[in-house]
């Protein structure tokens, strides 16, 4: 599976392609080598200003905050998969020294909305082995970990399910009590006749009745009148996160107010859930969280259990810290669901991929169904440009941990499954490999995925495939290096390979906030979360773009919602450096513009004849004709109304207004909606090159060599990007290769 990209090289840009070139300085180029504008602050290196406190060992993660009187609480986890609980005695572990609390189902807020949700603890039908039954509070770990041993709960087994496939064969059991599947959102029962079990041949997955389906195009005409047709069957394992930062966290409450301090990918879109699982209102939660050792996706609204200690604290009414093992949190820490698919691909004696017929069996997990299945679909259907092609899947339930999205969800199972039959494909056909992806290449603005109900199907704003294809091939020297392939030495086989895989990259419609104060620096609020690949300051500096203010001089705020924090993405589906690249863009052109009008109204002339820069704003004729950011700032108190803060867009959103509201009178600002417009769905293309080494006998992979060419827009921090490659292969060769959960049915 060839899903990221690798090599510490910074990425050059040809017309939207960046592609793996020089261990220099990145450069942005046209088609034809003209130059992009030229940025002072985009596209540059710089030092985040997390670094210092992250080398010294200052950044302060969940684990490590304290407090006077703080307890230590441990988890009792089920063991088994599938359970009724009719008894807990407690009662010899609240007599032990040092045990100060229990927390049960009981103590729970109310399920905030219908449907089928998962809670921080399951005290009645634990759906999983390692769910968390019960909570334990105590003076230390230890304690608190013996107490556990004294509490006495009577399961009564109940039949479970691990293998999708075995749920859905009739007289099979459900892994709930209300069902095996889901239909749309809606948990139902599915089973499927033994006709259809019977009826498929050895080695293919059976066919049935599903939950999702799509059809673009007559998929079984293109498949009769096809030159090639290939038939696979392929099973992707569900992958554990497992990110360095288990989910611990550390709550208090102080004056009303609940303060919890956690690991999360998004701080303000883990306000509010985060809220209503201790059963309280926003505003009277604090959510802190200003470093996160990793997600991957699994921390993307924070943690459903972060409310153990919050509530656990509030019934003792002492500070309480949850530390989680890495085996709580192999149980407890989320997975990528796993497929067993079918594809059928239909060709063309010249490589077009003329149809697909995809069938994907989702494991889920317990909870909440997820959207994998479905993003595989159109993720194939964009990838291939297939002429014809029909989705159908279905999510079925299992007791096995909860399912989360992982880096690329969706994507990754897509592609890891579909390039191994494109390839398959290829040498069937007698086409070179990139050749052949060249023909199936999306362009322009491609078309993907089902049509709505006016007949329209989604398009994307851009894809630059066949370039980066070429920069690629350059750059991994394709013709030479692919001669080897089938080579033998001994036991050792040389493959060499590509793939194509895109990604949406991208949302809208957030807001950004800043205050040019009048000590002449810039305050930029930042709701996104540190998740450590430094998105939360490199998006900043889209306002220090605008206004040419030097990023030294400015001081960001995050990671804290007292912090007075704008509306914000969640850290998931690749969004956040778009989408808060033009937000803060969007808040440094309403400051500029207020500087503007200041500056005009002072001074004189029109705000149009004013421009800024160097921390001043200033006459386009004379450069002396000008006010400091200070005193504009200073004059913005004094005006009030728009330019302080005390007036604000109707159109932001509630939570960005009560934010600046709070911030109003301080200074000049820029507050805004990203209300720009974009033609299409944003999607970044990589194309992954790779030599690998296999030992026919012992099955031993030994990846020799891999590059890759990008297709991903402007880049906002070179050294950043090259991190995020050299992490995301190396993420990618674990799924492909080496990582896997294995369930024993016979527990």
């Amino acid at each position: 599976m060839l899903s990221c990209v690798v090599y510490e090289r910074p990425f050059r840009r040809a017309e939207g392609t960046a592609w793996c070139a020089s261990r220099h300085a990145a450069t942005w180029k046209r088609r034809g080598g003209s130059e992009v504008a030229d940025y002072k602050y985009i596209g540059k290196d710089y030092q985040t200003p997390d670094i210092v406190a992250k080398v010294t060992g200052k950044a302060k993660y969940a684990e490590d905050f304290r407090a006077e009187g703080m307890l230590f609480a441990k988890l009792l986890l089920s063991p088994m998969p599938h359970a009724r609980i009719t008894r807990i005695d407690a009662s010899e572990a609240l007599a032990m020294e040092g045990v100060e609390g229990i927390l049960t189902e009981d103590d729970l807020p109310p399920l905030q909305r219908e449907g089928i949700q998962e809670r921080a603890l399951n005290s009645t039908e634990p759906l999983y082995e390692g769910q968390p039954v019960l909570a334990v509070a105590a003076v230390d770990e230890t304690t608190a970990a013996d107490a556990i041993e004294k509490i006495r709960i009577d399961y009564e087994p109940l039949p479970f399910v691990v293998d999708p496939m075995a749920s859905l064969r009739p007289g099979s059991p459900n892994a709930r009590l209300d069902g095996n599947a889901f239909a749309g959102r809606e948990v139902t029962t599915v089973k499927w006749s033994e006709d259809v079990f019977a009826s498929a041949e050895p080695g293919k997955l059976p066919m049935g009745e599903v939950g999702e389906e799509w059809e673009h195009g007559d998929v079984e005409e293109a498949l009769a009148e096809a030159d090639l047709v290939l038939d696979e069957t392929i099973v992707q394992a569900s992958t554990s996160h497992q990110p360095l930062e288990t989910r611990t966290a550390m709550a208090y409450w102080q004056n009303g107010k609940c303060y919890v301090h956690c690991s999360t990918q998004s701080t303000v879109r883990s306000h509010a859930p985060a809220a209503a699982w201790i059963g309280i209102e926003p505003e009277n939660l604090v959510l802190i969280g200003e470093y996160c050792g990793g997600g991957f996706g699994s921390k993307i609204p924070g943690s459903i259990f972060e409310a153990i200690p919050g509530l656990l604290s509030r019934k003792i009414g002492k500070p309480v810290m949850m530390r989680i093992t890495r085996q709580e949190e192999n149980y407890i820490g989320r997975a990528r669901p796993g497929y067993q698919a079918r594809v059928r691909a239909g060709f063309r004696s010249d490589g077009r991929l003329t149809a697909v017929d995809l069938f994907v069996v989702q494991d889920n997990g317990p909870y909440n169904r997820q959207g994998d299945f479905l993003t595989t679909g159109r993720i194939a259907s964009l990838a291939y440009q297939p002429e014809n092609m029909r989705f159908r899947g279905l999510s079925v339930i299992t007791n096995t941990p909860p399912r989360t999205s992982q880096r690329g969800p969706g994507g990754v199972q897509a592609i890891a499954m579909f390039e191994p039959v494109m390839s398959k494909a290829a040498r069937q056909l007698g086409i070179d490999h990139v050749e052949f992806h060249r023909i199936n290449a999306p362009s322009g603005t491609a078309a993907y995925g089902p049509t709505n109900d006016e007949g329209v199907r989604r398009r994307v704003t851009s894809a630059n495939v066949s370039e980066a294809l070429d920069l690629g091939s350059k750059l991994f020297n394709w013709e030479e290096r692919k001669q080897r392939s089938g080579q033998r030495n001994g036991t050792k086989v040389t493959g060499v390979g590509v793939s194509v895989s895109p990604y949406v990259g991208g949302s809208l419609g957030y807001d950004g906030l800043l205050v040019i104060k009048p000590d002449g620096k810039m305050y930029i609020q930042s709701g996104i979360g540190n998740l450590g690949t430094h998105s939360v300051f490199d998006t900043t500096r889209a306002a220090c773009e605008v206004l040419d203010f030097p990023f030294e001089d400015v001081s960001v705020a995050w990671g804290d919602t007292s912090r007075h924090l704008p509306w914000s993405a969640s850290q998931g589906g690749s969004q956040t450096t778009h989408a808060h690249t033009r937000a803060n863009w969007a808040a440094g052109l309403d400051a500029k513009r207020k500087l503007q009008e200041i500056a005009a109204r002072d001074l004189g002339g029109a705000p149009d004849d004013y421009d800024v820069g160097g921390g001043s704003v200033y006459h386009r004729s004379n450069r002396s004709r000008s006010l400091s950011f200070a005193q504009a700032a200073e004059r913005a108190i004094q005006i009030g109304g728009k330019y302080d803060g005390h007036e604000l867009p109707e159109d932001i959103n509630p939570y960005t207004a009560k934010s600046a509201t709070n911030l109003a009178g301080e200074g000049l600002m820029g507050v805004a909606r990203d209300n720009f417009g974009r033609d299409g769905d944003t999607y970044t293309f990589v194309i992954g090159f790779a030599e690998v080494e296999v030992d026919v006998e012992t099955g031993h992979v030994r990846v020799v060599d891999y590059a890759s060419a990008a297709d991903c827009g402007v880049i906002l921090h070179p050294r950043s990007l090259g991190a995020q490659i050299n992490g995301g292969s190396i993420q990618g060769f674990g799924h492909a290769m080496k990582q896997r959960w294995v369930y024993d049915q016979h527990w």
